[in-house]
């Protein structure tokens, strides 16, 4: 794996003649964990659609880019709110869909013990509508985890999941994307107080930096310092 980047973003984001979001500078420092909260349309997933080089129709009046200067194109995994799995493919077939669009030879071993850390090295053989929406978004989990990205995109991955699963995919991704720059969009304060080693808020009225802990991520749930952040956080999203 390359080294990984920080990832800057500056401008206006518009759709045609409407604003998206902006104008805004947002840094994603490299190696760290970055948590993107706000309201929704807020213009989150947005931001993370241009660093993949996937905006569509959105235009951006600025720059997305990697701090290297290197392009991002080859260096990014995905993660999206729709888990898009492929459903005439296994479970096992969907987390090296990767390899097999790149023309290469799905590591099915590594691929199999992926699927055993999310918790279901009982279901690789069945397909996405054999499996419930957390099994699907864990699936997906697993696919983008199997890129091994310096940078790592994730918008709401673990929002199917319930509270004990979901704790248990924050730890596991903490501990396989550390030392990777990850932007990780979320809805949910006490996911960005457990993980967010940079937490922004993302408003109509810009961006703006919200001080973690410096205990390390993933923090304990229950902990003092984690607690504080979640009430800040709220309060902070209640505000916009």
């Amino acid at each position: 794996m390359s080294a990984a980047p920080a990832l800057h973003l500056s401008g206006t984001a518009r759709i045609g003649g409407t604003i998206v979001f902006g104008p805004v500078s947002l840094e994603a420092p490299a190696g760290q964990w970055t948590c993107l909260l706000g309201p929704s349309g807020a213009g989150k997933s947005t931001i993370l659609r241009l660093f993949a080089g996937l905006a569509g129709e959105v235009a951006l009046e600025g720059t997305a880019e990697a701090s290297d200067g290197a392009p991002l194109a080859g260096r990014v995994a995905l993660m999206a709110q729709d888990d898009l799995l492929m459903p005439w493919l296994s479970a096992l077939e969907n987390v090296t869909l990767g390899a097999r669009l790149r023309g290469l030879r799905p590591d099915r071993d590594r691929a199999r013990a992926v699927l055993a850390r999310v918790g279901l090295d009982g279901h690789a053989a069945k397909r996405p509508d054999a499996l419930s929406g957390g099994q699907r978004q864990r699936v997906a989990l697993a696919r983008t985890l199997m890129e091994e990205r310096p940078v790592v995109l994730l918008d709401e991955p673990f929002s199917a999941l319930d509270a004990r699963t979901r704790a248990g995919m924050q730890d596991l991704s903490a501990e396989l994307l550390s030392g990777r720059t990850v932007l990780h969009v979320t809805h949910d304060p006490a996911e960005a107080a457990r993980l967010g080693q940079r937490v922004l808020i993302l408003t109509e009225a810009g961006l703006s930096a919200i001080a973690p802990p410096e205990c390390a991520p993933p923090r304990p749930i229950d902990a003092a310092a984690t607690l504080a952040l979640q009430g800040r956080l709220h309060r902070r999203l209640m505000e916009a």
